[in-house]
C-alpha cells in the first residue's frame, strides 16, 4: 500500500536540504577565504625574509664573506621564532643553515627552478611547514648564484583552521537543523488556509448545502481553489433541490391517479356490479394506467437527457427534414383545429436524430395545444456565426414573465386548472434537457398574442 505524499514533510525537507546546501557552500567560502589569508600571511613574512636574504647576498662575495653573511642572517632571523632559512651553494652545499632547519633538498631544489615561486608544504615529524625557495645571485657576478630557501612552522595555523572548521560545521548543522524546524513550522503556518476550508468544507451536509468557503479570507494563492470549491458547491445545491422538487412533484402527480384507480376499484368492490359496470372502471383504470406508463418513461427519458445519456448516435441532420416529418405526424391535429403549419428555412446540425426530433416534437405539440383555432404555427430556421436558430410561434394566451423562467421545469403548468390527463407535464422540461445534452439552449418570449419557443444549436463547422 502506498504512502500518502505529505506536503508539509516535503517542503521542510526541500526547506531544509536548501538550507544546508546554502549553509555548506557559505562554510566552505568562509573557510577557504580565512586559509587564504593565514596562507598570505605567511608568504608576506617568507617574501620579506627572501628579499632581505637577496639583498645580504649582493653586498658580499663567497667565500671571503660567509662570517659576515652568517652574522646579518642571524640578526634578521631575531625574534622570528618558527622561521627558519637554509642556503645551499651551486654544488648543493650547505652554506648557511638556522638550528633545527629541516627542509627537504629535493623540495627546496624544485622549488626554486619553478617560475612563477610558489610556496611548498612538507612534514616533519609532527610539525608541518611552509617555504619557498630561489636562486640569488651573490655579488656583483650574476653568474654566481646560491639556493635560498626560507620556510616556517605552520602547526598553529593548522590547528587554528582544524579548530575553526570543526566550530564551522558544527554550527552549520545546528543551523541546518533549525532551519528544518523552521521551514516545518512555516510550512504548518503557510498550510493554514487549507486546513481552515477543510474545516468549512466539513460541515457541508446535504442539509447545509448552502455553506460557502469565504473566499475573501483566503490567500490569493488559494482564490481560484475556494472558488472553484464554491462553484461545485453550488451546482450541487443547485442538483439536490432539483431531486428534492423531482421527487415531491412525482408524488404530487403521482397521487392522483393512484387515488382515482383505489376510488373506482373499492366503490366497484361494494357490491355485485354488471359485466358492464366492470368494463367501465376496467377502462377508466387503463386510462390511468396509461398515464402513469408515459409519465413514467418521460420522467426515464429525462433522467437519461439530463445525465448526458441520449445523444449517443450523432449524425448530420437537415432540420427542414425532419420539420417536415414532423408536420405529417401533427397534420390530423392541426386541421382538427384548423391550423396551418408553415416553414421558412433550412440548416444542417450534428444530433442524434430521435432525441432531437423527440424535443421539437414536444415544443411543436405544445404550440398545436395552445394555439388558438384557425391560426398558423410558423417554424423559422436561421444560421448565425456559431448557432442554428429554430424559432417555433403560435398565436394563443398571453403568458406571463413570472411563468416564462419556470415554463422548463417538470410538472409545470401554466393553466393549473388544465386536465392532467392533456399531457404529463414533463414535455417541456424534456426539450430542455435533450437541447442541452447537444450543447444547444432553448428559450421562450411572450407578447399579447404571440408566444414563441426558440431553440439553439451549434453550427455543424463548431462542433468538428
Amino acid at each position: 500500500m502506498n504512502r500518502k505524499r505529505s506536503i508539509t514533510l516535503e517542503l521542510t525537507l526541500l526547506f531544509a536540504i536548501t538550507s544546508t546546501v546554502v549553509l555548506m557552500t557559505l562554510g566552505f567560502v568562509i573557510s577557504s577565504t580565512v586559509e587564504k589569508h593565514f596562507e598570505e600571511q605567511d608568504m608576506e613574512v617568507l617574501t620579506a625574509k627572501m628579499m632581505l636574504t637577496r639583498h645580504t647576498f649582493e653586498k658580499f662575495e663567497l667565500p671571503s664573506d660567509r662570517p659576515q653573511i652568517a652574522r646579518v642572517l642571524n640578526d634578521a632571523l631575531v625574534g622570528h621564532q618558527g622561521l627558519d632559512l637554509i642556503v645551499y651553494d651551486a654544488k648543493g652545499e650547505t652554506i648557511f643553515s638556522t638550528p633545527n632547519a629541516t627542509f627537504p633538498k629535493e623540495l627546496v631544489m624544485s622549488g626554486a627552478a619553478n617560475h612563477p615561486k610558489k610556496p611548498f608544504i612538507w612534514q616533519s615529524g609532527e610539525q608541518s611547514y611552509r617555504g619557498i625557495a630561489d636562486e640569488v645571485s651573490i655579488g656583483t657576478d650574476p653568474g654566481v648564484k646560491v639556493i635560498v630557501a626560507t620556510s616556517m612552522d605552520i602547526m598553529h595555523h593548522l590547528a587554528y583552521m582544524q579548530s575553526f572548521v570543526q566550530t564551522l560545521w558544527l554550527f552549520v548543522a545546528i543551523a541546518a537543523a533549525f532551519s528544518g524546524l523552521l521551514g516545518w513550522a512555516a510550512v504548518r503556518r503557510g498550510l493554514q488556509p487549507l486546513r481552515a476550508m477543510r474545516d468549512q468544507a466539513q460541515v457541508v451536509t446535504a442539509q447545509q448545502l448552502n455553506r460557502r468557503v469565504k473566499v475573501d479570507s483566503v490567500p490569493v494563492e488559494l482564490e481560484e481553489l475556494a472558488q472553484s470549491l464554491n462553484d461545485m458547491l453550488a451546482r450541487l445545491e443547485e442538483a439536490f433541490e432539483r431531486l428534492s422538487d423531482f421527487s415531491s412533484d412525482i408524488a404530487h402527480e403521482l397521487r392522483t391517479p393512484v387515488s382515482n384507480l383505489m376510488t373506482e376499484t373499492q366503490v366497484s368492490l361494494t357490491r355485485m356490479r354488471s359485466a358492464d359496470e366492470y368494463r367501465s372502471v376496467l377502462e377508466s383504470n387503463a386510462e390511468e394506467l396509461d398515464h402513469m406508463t408515459r409519465m413514467i418513461s418521460d420522467m426515464l427519458l429525462l433522467a437519461k437527457s439530463e445525465n448526458s445519456l441520449t445523444a449517443s448516435s450523432c449524425t448530420l441532420i437537415t432540420l427542414a427534414q425532419e420539420i417536415k416529418a414532423l408536420f405529417d405526424y401533427y397534420d390530423a391535429v392541426a386541421e382538427d383545429k384548423g391550423l396551418r403549419l408553415i416553414l421558412e428555412g433550412d440548416a444542417i446540425v450534428n444530433a442524434d436524430r430521435s432525441m432531437l426530433r423527440r424535443a421539437i416534437g414536444n415544443v411543436m405539440s405544445n404550440a398545436i395545444r395552445h394555439s388558438a383555432p384557425n391560426a398558423s404555427i410558423n417554424v423559422c430556421i436561421s444560421q448565425g456565426t456559431d448557432w442554428v436558430s429554430m424559432r417555433i410561434e403560435n398565436t394563443g394566451d398571453f403568458i406571463p414573465e413570472e411563468y416564462l423562467e419556470r415554463i422548463f421545469d417538470r410538472f409545470f403548468r401554466v393553466d393549473t386548472a388544465r386536465q392532467r390527463r392533456d399531457g404529463t407535464g414533463l414535455g417541456l422540461a424534456i426539450a430542455k434537457s435533450i437541447v442541452s445534452a447537444h450543447g444547444g439552449s432553448i428559450s421562450a418570449a411572450s407578447s399579447t398574442t404571440i408566444t414563441a419557443f426558440t431553440i439553439k444549436l451549434p453550427r455543424v463547422s463548431t462542433m468538428q
